[in-house]
């Protein structure tokens, strides 16, 4: 029973890092080159445009959840499983993410590593 605590936590970790991760590209994307605004109109701008932005606040709740998910499956698991299998994972969905929802270009050597950190995740749950 244990075991399916951690791997629900283990989830949420990857579900929640990986929607603030994309909530948060979106916003830096729409904020701009901050150094470029920075130059233009000063930091405190870039700070409001950061902080004013919807995504922004949602990517911070979301990373939130990520966190207080890791914090519940490290009370279940080993940190020797739970950090490389959510780290693992994470970059697998991040990875399909940014395809998907915000149309990078990912590239033939990122889908190999895709596959060969999939069969890791694979051999840490055997």
């Amino acid at each position: 029973m244990k075991q399916i605590y951690t791997w629900s936590a283990i989830l949420a970790i990857v579900f929640a890092s990986v929607v603030g991760d994309v909530l948060l590209a979106r916003a830096m994307k729409q904020v701009g080159d901050v150094g470029d605004l920075r130059r233009r109109a000063g930091l405190g701008v870039v700070i409001l445009r950061t902080l004013g932005n919807g995504n922004f606040l949602l990517g911070v709740v979301a990373m939130a959840a990520a966190f207080f998910s890791l914090l519940f499956a490290l009370s279940w698991g080993d940190v020797s499983l739970v950090a490389p299998a959510a780290a693992s994972l994470t970059f697998i969905g991040n990875a399909v993410a940014a395809k998907i929802f915000l149309h990078e270009r990912v590239d033939q050597r990122r889908w190999i590593a895709v596959v060969l950190v999939a069969a890791g995740v694979a051999l840490l749950a055997g």
